[in-house]
């Protein structure tokens, strides 16, 4: 194994040693353990943090972690010796199940994260944000299922082939690279595309016009309608009554207080419908709601902020990962192509990023994380 090191670090005529790998992986990995575990405590430790949704973001600040936890050193460790493998290969064989693990557990639960939230902007009467329900667990239990159904082939002995290269830890199978790259990107990612714009199309549709959205909306908004019609007809029959009762001539009993209390529990009904709203506009957009026009206003207000992020979100995820399973997939399909050990040593890097942002992204736009952030930077309670 060390004739081969050293024939290889011959042939290269350059330092057996990356120090611009180890350097930037160390900075990797620190900001990637810092970020997620920041994610992870603010959750943790801030109440008005535990909804629903912010539990996805968790998952995957957890699969990011391990990441940098299991899978980083080992990586920055091999690029810092040039590419080479120095170590036993049932750890490599352990380093490479870990990798595809956690590597498609991150993107799937960035999917799972876009199903919850097409979920709350197409029915956002049934979506609960401050419950965690079994749909949700099931979401993420689902999620590190299927990544580990993706990655256990490997240490299952897929890697053990007859002439082996110990001074490379590599997955040597062909046709599991093609697999793992379809199920942990090819798959996932159009899902996550067409959620999003399905979402997109539900904001816009919130945005739009009030003769448009009349038109547009579904079958749910129409029953919505039909009872809020009925209530206010019984409502107005409820203050008819004692109109009439009044210019037939005076009746016995309290005649005007009658009529007051008649009359005050519709205005009462609509107060408590809309008022909080106007006071205070970040409140639940799911609050029931018997009026149309409230409810599409509270959707509206809330999620229309998430229309800031998403894009941000998405070409961040198809910069980083798209590179590298275009790379790996064309290095097995196509065997004319030049792809040297440099151009995928990039692409694997990028994709690493990726880990390292996502906190970023699904943070640095929420003023409550920011808060917490700095708290805990400072070390407050």
């Amino acid at each position: 194994m060390f004739n081969g090191i050293a024939n290889k670090t011959q042939e290269d005529g350059s330092s057996p040693y990356n120090y611009l790998a180890l350097l930037f992986g160390t900075l990797l990995i620190v900001a990637t353990m810092l970020g997620n575990i920041l994610v992870c405590l603010s959750v943790l430790l801030k109440r008005s943090l535990k909804t629903a949704t912010n539990y996805f973001i968790v998952s995957l600040a957890v699969a990011d972690l391990l990441l940098a936890v299991l899978v980083l050193p080992l990586y920055v460790y091999t690029e810092f010796h040039g590419g080479i493998w120095t170590l036993n290969m049932f750890l490599c064989d352990a380093l490479m199940t870990m990798d595809v693990m956690l590597c498609t557990a991150s993107i799937l639960n960035l999917c799972a994260i876009s199903v919850d939230r097409y979920i709350a902007v197409m029915v956002p009467l049934k979506y609960n944000r401050n419950q965690f329900s079994a749909r949700q667990l099931i979401l993420i239990a689902a999620t590190w299922l299927l990544s580990f159904g993706v990655a256990c082939p490997v240490i299952f002995g897929l890697n053990n082939v007859a002439q082996r290269d110990t001074t490379t830890c590599k997955l040597e199978d062909g046709n599991f690279v093609v697999y793992s790259s379809i199920c942990s990107f090819f798959i996932p990612c159009p899902a996550m595309l067409f959620l999003y714009y399905g979402m997109f199309r539900g904001l816009r549709r919130w945005g739009m016009k009030p003769e448009v959205r009349q038109r547009d909306r579904d079958r749910d908004r129409d029953r919505d309608r039909t009872l809020s019609f009925r209530l206010t007809a019984t409502g107005a029959k409820a203050e008819a009554g004692p109109q009439l009762a009044a210019a037939a001539g005076p009746s016995p009993g309290p005649g005007p207080g009658l009529q007051g209390a008649l009359v005050t529990p519709p205005l009462d009904s609509t107060s408590d419908m809309e008022s909080p709203e106007a006071a205070n506009p970040r409140e639940n957009g799911c609050a029931a709601s018997t009026g149309a026009g409230p409810k599409s206003r509270r959707v509206s207000r809330r999620e229309r902020k998430a229309m800031k992020v998403l894009p941000i979100v998405v070409g961040v995820f198809l910069a980083c990962w798209t590179p590298f399973f275009v790379v790996h997939v064309l290095k097995v399909l196509c065997e004319v192509c030049a792809i040297g050990p440099t151009l995928i040593s990039i692409v694997t890097w990028l994709g690493y990023v990726n880990s390292a942002v996502n906190p970023i992204i699904y943070t640095v736009f929420n003023v409550e994380f920011r808060k917490v952030f700095q708290r805990l930077l400072r070390c407050q309670t």
